[in-house]
């Protein structure tokens, strides 16, 4: 007779097995792209700058970064997902990259491994986003639990994440997802950090953005279609043929990053806009930001870099970096400011 797990051990293994599957199996996009493929920059052959004054420091929620980059949410709640998120908050800190965290329910289901997703001893300095799911909001969760997570990780905001389309693929999900922007605006009234809406890699509407900011969301986090499928993820996860057969064919479901991005901006020209999903260097970075991005996030590459060594972190921020700075130079802008400016991107396609 099986013995039934407990729900936050459960969640502990769902927690390893997202960091094994996207390791380990192909789990990207295949025919949806992020989109950012169809600009191009115009190259400036004579610049007109020394490359040593080309300075990448922005601000963003009111905190000064040393580049437009955030290491976005991925993971925390099990010893190798501490390990990565310190080696990452390191790096984080060296770089003054603004940097999230995964899902903190297993913290609130289970306190004891909170320490797992508490970086700040490792980045006093950086931006830090804790991070809930939306849903849980309909599972007994509210002003308590998000107030705990945001302490737990002294974070300077709160993310939100939206993620319907993997909670009907993932087994045993919540997807009740009735009355959420309600209780959003409630959340959003009451707690003392600034709440970001972001998507898991689907993408979010402008009408969805407007809905989000009027409900009092301070910022948006596009994560487009275009880099990792979670409906691929939760596949490799599957119970039952329906469970996998869903992930199949929901795998290159949803909105390109670059469309996002332009048709947020549309609508909410002023809104603090962060672009994730499929970016993978610093040219796409730098696409994205000239799009109309504030900053920019990538997750895969680096958990690729923290599950491998310290130094590969480190080496990842220094080439995202140098790849940003010769986008600058190469268009002829000494500032992302400039850069988003400029009018130096052009569509191709």
């Amino acid at each position: 007779m099986n013995t039934p797990i407990s729900p936050s051990a459960a969640t502990q293994i769902r927690k390893a097995d997202h960091i094994r599957i996207c390791l380990e199996e192909d789990v990207q996009f295949q025919q949806t792209t992020d989109g950012l493929e169809n600009y191009r920059f115009s190259h400036c052959c004579l610049p007109e700058l020394d490359h040593n004054d080309i300075d990448l420091s922005t601000t963003f929620l009111g905190k000064q970064l040393g580049a437009p980059l955030l290491i976005s949410s991925m993971t925390g709640g099990t010893s190798e997902a501490g390990m990565i998120n310190r080696r990452l908050a390191e790096v984080a800190q060296h770089y003054k990259f603004a940097m999230g965290v995964g899902s903190q329910r297993i913290a609130v289901e289970k306190p004891s491994v909170a320490d797992t997703f508490a970086v700040r001893k490792y980045a006093p300095d950086v931006l830090l986003f804790a991070n809930l799911g939306a849903v849980q909001l309909n599972y007994d969760y509210g002003l308590d639990e998000c107030l705990r997570v945001v302490d737990i990780l002294e974070a300077d905001a709160l993310i939100l994440h939206l993620n319907p389309l993997q909670e009907c693929i993932q087994p045993r999900g919540d997807k009740n997802f009735r009355g959420l922007l309600d209780k959003i605006s409630k959340l959003c009234s009451q707690i003392k950090v600034p709440v970001i809406a972001k998507e898991v890699g689907n993408g979010i509407s402008a009408t969805m953005a407007q809905k989000l900011i009027a409900a009092g969301v301070k910022a948006i986090d596009v994560a487009g279609a275009g880099g990792t499928s979670w409906a691929k993820v939760e596949s490799e996860r599957a119970e039952n043929p329906l469970q996998r057969r869903l992930g199949r064919t929901f795998a290159d479901w949803g909105l390109p990053t670059a469309e996002c991005i332009t048709n947020i901006r549309a609508v909410a020209p002023t809104v603090p806009l962060i672009a994730s999903g499929g970016l993978r260097h610093g040219l796409d970075v730098a696409k994205a930001l000239a799009l109309g991005a504030d900053i920019a996030g990538l997750a895969m590459p680096f958990l690729q870099a923290a599950a491998s060594s310290e130094a590969a972190v480190y080496d990842l921020g220094e080439v995202l970096i140098a790849e940003i700075t010769t986008v600058l130079f190469c268009t002829g802008n000494a500032t992302i400011k400039q850069l988003q400016c400029s009018g130096s991107l052009e569509h191709i396609k």
